[in-house]
């Protein structure tokens, strides 16, 4: 039998402020818990609270669980201390003076036994509460005081009609404490009963283990991380000066091994390409679980040795085709070499050829969908990578200033990106690298055509740097590498128009007739802007890749920076880029003598070679020049 009804002698105020227990539910306890009364009617239980009605009781709810607390941890110490707790004050009903409660609220009381943990239904907290002299501080800005005997005083300022608010987690009391002597007839009670004294230690450590759940509320452990955040922050300040430092030291091995001579600079591509195609053909494993073996796992045996295979033989190929063409003067003149370069091509064909056969034959069942992706994923990788390597080679062999200008673009851009990205950057630009932004992007381009147009017109004025190599023993401490320079680096002048002329010569001071240039000043910019606006997307090209792997780097080849994939991304489109536009716009073709003495090795018989040999013998010494055979 239940009440549905509340008392007449109670009012609204003091009703709202016995059924607040808690502001903070866990799921856990909404399922648990009993609702303590019923609704007056079906309007009542068809009304909702509003949001700033659940706010406020949470708030209340709060509030008197601090004080609870507090009362709770000081009856602890007085108890520990032999004080005697939860004996009612003198005038007070003790628990024996109890009045009686209604029938039907007895007969649906559940009985507890004296030596079993059982949690506090809503009602014994409301219980709890009325004997215990807390403060209330209601939403509604009224003070309801509870003093021992239970009863509430009514404020003028009516509260909202709350909705039943779920109750805390349970916990025990540290002591009995009497029951109210007008306990409202809506409430559900059960007797208190007295715990035995084996029960205190229990009670104390379940005390202690709610303790930190009143006293650091979500708000206050949110603020209380500060050794996490040093720690997090700690960690960031050694990845930075990691990552710092080793920018320095590449920089300076870059640039030591520039002033060594190109060869040294072949050898630091070849050293890359090679770690940048093991971090990519590492992302496909060839593994497998074997029919009737569920736990086993194989690996494909051949899978890496044939993929290095590939590997060195595009290597051989490409690197073969640029030794020949820029050093053909070397190898055709010398009998050992000369078949060498003249059937270079069928000999890389044919490994190739043997390296296909291999594969065909280490085709096995369990395996063949892998291998075949396997395969695919070696000759893109080729492609994309040892390919743009060998361009990039012989863009060093065209001029070191066709490698060394184009890289130092593709880095500059990369970080005058950063610092305008972290000073005016607030647009997102490209979903695949969410840290990059329009401003950033846009900010980037302007910067890297004014250090486009300076830097590469310092370094034009050296011999050294804009050369082709024909020596393998030049570097820029012995100063021997000397040419014609090619037209681009030539400096003419522009005449200016009158008007122009006068309006500058005003503004200067002095005469200005003629703005000196060079054509590579025009290449500069060309090169900048591909630099600046499509060179980026080899690096978005690399982290779409990596999201596709669900992978933050591709190595660890160079602490604080990741693999080399990482550094090399824009590089290899920028590599290429150069190399076209040099071969198809700047380049001299001129005919040298690597180039007659291919065609006279290759294309002449012997008897035609000496019959060369005659006639140029006959033509020299009509010149007036003695030739000794």
């Amino acid at each position: 039998m239940s009440v549905s009804t509340r008392p007449s002698f109670t009012s609204k105020t003091a009703w709202a402020a016995l059924g607040v227990e808690s502001g903070e539910d866990t799921d856990e306890e909404v399922l648990d818990e009993t609702p303590a009364s019923q609704p007056d009617s079906a309007s009542e239980s068809a009304a909702k609270p509003t949001k700033s009605a659940l706010k406020k009781q949470k708030a209340l709810a709060r509030a008197e669980k601090r004080q609870q607390e507090k009362l709770a941890r000081a009856a602890a110490r007085a108890q520990a201390a032999g004080t005697k707790v939860g004996v009612p004050p003198e005038g007070s009903t003790s628990s024996a003076a109890a009045p009686s409660v209604p029938v039907s609220l007895k007969d649906e009381a559940t009985p507890e036994a004296p030596d079993v943990e059982e949690p506090e239904t809503p009602v014994k907290e409301v219980v709890r509460e009325v004997l215990e002299p807390v403060v209330v501080k209601p939403a509604n800005g009224a003070a309801h005081l509870r003093k021992s005997n239970g009863s509430a005083l009514p404020t003028p300022a009516p509260a909202p009609t709350p909705s039943p608010v779920p109750a805390p987690a349970p916990r025990k009391t540290e002591a009995p404490s009497p029951p109210a002597s007008n306990i409202p007839s809506q409430v559900e009670t059960k007797p208190l009963v007295q715990p035995s004294p084996a029960s205190v230690p229990s009670e104390k450590e379940a005390l202690v283990s709610r303790r930190n759940d009143i006293e650091n509320p979500p708000e206050k452990k949110k603020q209380e991380q500060p050794p996490v955040q040093t720690a997090e922050q700690g960690k960031k300040k050694s990845g930075f000066v990691t990552r710092t430092l080793w920018t320095f030291i590449m920089i300076g091995g870059f640039i030591t091994l520039l002033l060594m001579g190109h060869a040294y600079m072949v050898v630091l591509v070849m050293l890359c390409q090679t770690l940048v195609y093991r971090e990519v053909t590492a992302l496909f494993s060839l593994k497998r679980k074997d029919v009737g073996e569920p736990g086993a796992r194989g690996r494909d045996p051949w899978s890496k040795t044939l993929n290095w295979y590939f590997f060195a033989v595009t290597n051989y190929f490409l690197y073969g085709e640029s030794i020949i063409y820029y050093f053909k003067h070397v190898v055709f003149s010398n009998a050992q070499l000369a078949p060498f370069a003249t059937n270079h091509r069928f000999v890389s064909f044919t490994l190739y050829l043997i390296g296909f056969v291999g594969f065909v034959l280490s085709l096995k069942r369990g395996y063949l969908k892998q291998q075949f992706g396997l395969f695919c994923w070696v000759h893109m990788t080729l492609l994309l990578v040892v390919v743009s390597s060998h361009f990039i080679v012989n863009n060093i062999l065209e001029g070191m200033i066709w490698f060394w200008v184009p890289a130092s673009l593709v880095i500059c851009n990369d970080v005058f990106a950063y610092v305008w990205g972290i000073t005016v950057g607030r647009t997102p630009l490209i979903k695949l690298s969410p840290k990059k932004t329009v401003e950033g992007f846009v900010g980037a381009f302007f910067s890297t055509i004014v250090f486009g147009l300076l830097w590469g017109t310092y370094f034009s004025r050296f011999q050294y740097m804009i050369c082709p190599m024909r020596d393998l023993g030049v570097s820029a401490f012995n100063g021997q590498l000397q040419c014609t320079p090619n037209s681009v680096f030539v400096w003419q002048d522009w005449q200016m128009p009158a008007p122009l002329s006068v309006f500058l010569s005003t503004l200067l001071g002095h005469q200005v007739t003629s703005i000196p240039y060079t054509t590579y000043l025009f290449h500069l910019l060309v090169l900048s802007c591909f630099a600046s606006l499509v060179a980026p997307f080899g690096g978005f090209f690399a982290s779409g890749f990596k999201r596709a792997f669900d992978i933050k780097d591709f190595g660890h080849s160079i602490p604080g920076h990741g693999g080399m994939t990482d550094r090399m991304d824009c590089q290899f489109l920028m590599g290429v880029f150069t190399y076209v536009y040099y071969s198809s716009l700047i380049r001299d073709n001129h005919v040298t003598v690597g180039s007659i003495l291919q065609t006279i090795v290759s294309g002449l018989t012997l008897a035609e070679q000496l019959e060369l040999m005659a006639d140029l013998k006959h033509y020299l010494e009509s010149q007036g020049v003695a030739v000794k055979l």
